[in-house]
């Protein structure tokens, strides 16, 4: 049986993880130039999970997916700080498949710890 959708849990997760994505970009600028490509990947993981804290998209799991998809047909990420474009669209795509499989099979959101 599955777990019924529990929107303000899904809210905590990703305000979480705009938290934690935001603090490793922090530590990677701290590397330098090593540390660029960890940088876009965090950068891209908060462009994401800040993407959908705007409005009301993780109250349903339909509407989740749907924001999700939306986010997934644009041509290209705009973002702040980014070294590489190519790098960080790839990474931003990645997050929205990882949270696309989330989604559909409503898991992995009671997980708070920075580390994932």
């Amino acid at each position: 049986m599955a777990a019924a959708w529990d929107g303000a849990a899904v809210r905590t997760w990703l305000e979480r993880r705009v938290a934690a994505a935001r603090a490793d970009q922090v530590t990677a600028e701290r590397h330098g130039r090593v540390g660029h490509d960890d940088c876009d990947q965090a950068a891209a993981e908060e462009m994401v999970c800040a993407a959908l804290l705007r409005g009301a998209a993780s109250d349903t799991q339909d509407s989740l997916t749907a924001a999700l998809k939306a986010l997934q047909d644009k041509d290209e990420f705009i973002w702040r700080g980014v070294y590489d474009d190519r790098k960080f669209d790839r990474h931003a795509r990645g997050q929205i498949r990882k949270l696309m499989r989330m989604a559909k099979a409503n898991t992995g959101f009671e997980r708070l710890g920075h580390y994932q």
